[in-house]
């Protein structure tokens, strides 16, 4: 049965990009994630399959797909298993890319978006800093005005695709009156890796180990002029409306994570003995992977239906938020369950289920909390009880 919001196409299309990650990215992930990042060969062939540039125009390279294209593709990017690919894979398509996606005919979009779609390049995006996340006026990178453009000074930190990024999407304030930490004064400009200036150092987390994660510090890194994205101080705007892509991606990344987390330990289940019967024999399991099952099938609804939402306003920020509060803290919990039958199996380093845990860990705090997301929804509705139509 196809789920709401998707059609027979997007079936098609899910089973090639299902045959595309079997043949690239499961035989090689177990040592990607030892060696803490992808190679470029998997750049390389997600291009060659038309994958890279789902979202972007054709005049690009891109493939012009609607967003249901890319809610399959991001959903097996989460199905096969490794958050750290589907990490350093998201953000080059769907984060960093997405901010030079409107500028037609500039250095930005020759230079960095067309050899990005082509696998040419590795983008990675640069917005959250030692001391601040989600507050962006917390933000305290600043680009200062120079006579051949501009002077970037500050420190990035949690950054997929650090180790092996050709390129940032940075945010920095200009300063300008009334005070440089204003959100108001953000902007957004093309940083060249390496640059003169440029200090990366890995920063190996407890999960997505294959994400290429990494700090960055920038002591007077020249920009030049044209690598800043579209006008001074015009950074926030373009923040909010990426962000909700950001977040519809965590929310699909995490259902199809939650749902391989299932298939795995349903598989277990079926198959170890204990107490004289196969485990999937007890009411009780059964029960658990039923509860799972639903709850995973509920998320799965919500997150489609704010990839509809996002498809008629790309600032559907109530819908995407609660898509992406929902279905990472589902994959959470589901992550957790799974752990739970699998027993000391589970718990083993090295195993699925710990890789599985671990990561899952990580999608509730990274594009904003849940605690953030909870926030913004309830202003959503407070706001709409306030201004009724």
């Amino acid at each position: 049965m196809t789920p709401a919001g998707l059609a027979d196409a997007h079936e098609t299309f899910r089973r090639r990009v299902r045959a595309v990650m079997e043949r690239h990215v499961l035989p090689h992930a177990e040592a990607w994630e030892a060696d803490g990042r992808i190679p470029r060969s998997l750049w390389r062939a997600l291009a060659d399959e038309g994958l890279l540039g789902l979202a972007h125009r054709a005049e690009v390279g891109g493939a012009e797909r609607d967003v249901f294209h890319a809610f399959v593709f991001l959903e097996e990017l989460g199905r096969t298993g490794f958050a750290g690919v589907r990490a350093a894979v998201a953000v080059h398509c769907f984060m960093a890319t997405r901010y030079l996606a409107d500028l037609p005919g500039t250095r930005i979009e020759a230079d960095y978006l067309r050899p990005a779609v082509a696998g040419e390049k590795i983008a990675g995006l640069a917005l959250t800093e030692p001391g601040a996340g989600s507050d962006l006026s917390m933000l305290r990178a600043t680009l200062t005005p120079v006579p051949s453009g501009y002077r970037l000074d500050g420190a990035k930190s949690f950054i997929a695709n650090a180790l092996t990024a050709d390129f940032f999407v940075v945010a920095a304030k200009i300063p300008a009156g009334g005070g440089a930490r204003r959100a108001e004064h953000l902007s957004l400009c093309v940083v060249d890796s390496p640059s003169a200036g440029l200090e990366v150092a890995g920063n190996r987390c407890m999960g997505w180990h294959s994400a290429g994660i990494g700090d960055l510090v920038f002591r007077d890194v020249l920009v030049p002029a044209e690598n800043l994205i579209g006008r001074p101080h015009g950074g926030l705007m373009r923040i909010m409306k990426a962000m909700q892509l950001e977040r519809l991606a965590a929310a699909a990344m995490a259902v199809g994570g939650a749902a391989h987390a299932l298939e795995e330990t349903t598989r277990y289940v079926a198959s170890r003995a204990a107490f004289g019967a196969v485990l999937a024999g007890r009411q009780a399991v059964r029960h658990k992977i039923a509860g799972m099952a639903t709850e995973i099938a509920a998320a799965r609804q919500l997150a489609l239906h704010a990839a509809a939402c996002f498809a008629r306003d790309p600032l559907s920020i109530a819908e995407c938020s609660m898509a992406k509060l929902k279905c990472t803290e589902v994959a959470k919990e589901v992550a957790g369950q799974c752990q739970q039958l699998w027993g000391a199996a589970g718990y083993r380093e090295g195993s699925t289920m710990a890789r599985i845990l671990r990561d899952a860990q990580a999608a509730t705090v990274t594009a904003g909390s849940s605690e953030v997301m909870l926030d913004i929804v309830a202003q959503s509705l407070l706001e709409a009880a306030s201004n009724p139509s």
